[in-house]
């Protein structure tokens, strides 16, 4: 798998400090070479630090049954996908 691929499919993992020692510091090697990656890194970063200081902004609840239904079909097209 290509490395920045690699990368975004573990940025949660890499932020959450969920992956093995030896993946981070291959993690850390690549983002020292390269900087779309960190720059993808960094702004998820500060994202996560704006939000944090937010008071939770209640969605309608119509707006909340049709991210849940499409979140359900996207997750059920995949199923289809991978058999």
């Amino acid at each position: 798998m290509n490395p920045c691929k690699r990368m975004i499919s573990e940025l949660s993992n890499y932020l959450d400090n969920a992956l093995d020692p030896e993946l981070r510091r291959e993690f850390d090697e690549h983002m020292t070479g390269c900087p779309d990656c960190y720059v993808v890194l960094d702004s998820t970063r500060k994202s996560i630090q704006i939000y944090r200081g937010c008071d939770p902004y209640p969605v309608p609840v119509k707006l909340r049954q049709r991210i849940l239904d499409a979140i359900q079909k996207s997750c059920e097209q995949s199923a289809g996908d991978n058999s």
